[in-house]
This record gives C-alpha cells, structure tokens and sequence, in this order.
C-alpha cells in the first residue's frame, strides 16, 4: 500500500508539479490550496505524512502545524518555506513540524526527506506498514536521561518538550556522549541523506535543541567542533 501524502500549496504551479512528482514516485497524494482545506482533509482521512507550505491564504502552514499538535496528532510534516532566515525555519520547528525544504528545491531532497520522516514513523513507498524497532532501556548522560520506547527526556528534574527530529538528534548525542560525530554521520543517522556542506539544516536543529537543553548557571551539554560537527558532554 502506497504512502499517503497530504501536500498543502497554494502556488498552482508549485502544486500540480509536486503533485505529480510524488504520484510518479508511488506516493497517494492528496493535493489542497490552503491551510484551512488542509486541517478539513488531515482530520477527514488522516495522512502518513503532512507536506505544507508555510504562506498559505486562510490558514497558513505554521497555524496548521500548531493545530495539528494541539490536537495530539503526530504525523510527520515537512514544511516548504521561501523564508530563509534562521528565525523563520525556528518559527516552523516550534510550531511542531518535523523538517523543512527551502524553496526553490530540487524534488530529489523532497523525496530524500520525505523517505527519511516516513523511515522513521515506520512506512516506505511502496511497502506495507512495518513498526520501527524500539530502543530498550532508559538513557543517560550528561545529567540527561531519555526514554527511546515512550520518546521521553528528562534534564535534570525538568521533562524537555521535543519535536521528533529533536529528540532523534538528543537520543543519537545521548547514545555517543563524548565522541565527536561529524555532521555526515549525523545527516545520515537523522535524515538518512547527507545535504551537503552548504546545508544550515543541522546547524538549526542543534541550535534549538540548545535552547531547550538550557538551564541558567548550568554548563552547555552539546558543543561544536569547528569543521568536524558535535558532541555530548559535561562542561
């Protein structure tokens, strides 16, 4: 059974083309022109992976994506952005989604990041569902403990709220707390799919990850390594 794709945009062009695309890689797409059609549909027959624009009239992208979560909805969502800054991709990753394509895109890294969302909630075009294998076990480092099953993490006494790359991101730097892991590796474990040198995208997930890993007073856990990527660690 192919993966099904509910792809907001509201660019006619953008969105046939797409569209297209998508149907000719195996997805089943249903293809809408703004956020509110998109909420309509999302809770009409809910998708395997939520594709949207993030200017849309009516409702834009980031409204749906905090709509979708405030409801408890965790499909996986892949916003399509012209906006460039790193607060606006930090706007998108607040709002709850999952990863993010700046416009204009090659359609090769949107099915690259769309194969890696749906990797990771346990579907592949072209092939039935099948669950993604749990961790086992409670993880820690770093005054940090994780729980990979029910997707929890702790600093500390404090419960960290995590998007889904974000506590991907953590689980890995928990797993490999102290070893450098260059950015390749780190594309290729999260994403599966290294975007190349001139690509920001790990660079902002880091950045937020930090944000909420933040306590006043208490030392930085995750560090850069100029040129080489991130660790884990203490201090």
């Amino acid at each position: 059974m192919a993966p099904t794709v509910l792809l907001a945009e509201d660019d006619r062009a953008i969105r046939h083309a797409l569209e297209r695309a998508l149907t000719l890689e195996g997805y089943e797409v249903t293809a809408v022109a703004d956020g509110v059609e998109a909420l309509e549909e999302a809770h009409r027959t809910p998708p395997d992976v939520v594709v949207l624009d993030v200017m849309m009239p009516g409702k834009d992208g980031l409204q749906v994506c905090r709509e979708l979560r405030a409801e408890g909805d965790g499909t996986p969502i892949l916003m399509l952005t012209a906006l460039v800054e790193t607060a606006d991709r930090i706007a998108g990753l607040d709002a709850g989604a999952d990863d993010y394509v700046v416009k204009p895109f090659d359609v090769e890294e949107v099915f690259a990041r769309l194969r890696a969302l749906l990797r990771r909630a346990g579907r592949r075009p072209g092939s039935p569902d099948e669950p993604a294998a749990p961790a086992q076990g409670l993880l820690e480092a770093a005054g940090l403990r994780m729980d990979p099953q029910a997707r929890r993490a702790w600093r500390g006494p404090r419960e960290l709220e995590l998007t889904r790359t974000e506590f991907e991101l953590l689980e890995l730097l928990v797993r490999h707390a102290g070893t450098v892991l260059d950015h390749a590796t780190v594309y290729d474990r999260i994403w599966g799919y290294d975007f190349g040198p001139g690509s920001k995208n790990l660079a902002v997930y880091v950045g937020y990850l930090r944000r909420k890993l933040h306590e006043p007073g208490a030392p930085q856990l995750i560090h850069t390594v100029r040129g080489v990527g991130y660790v884990l660690r203490e201090g």
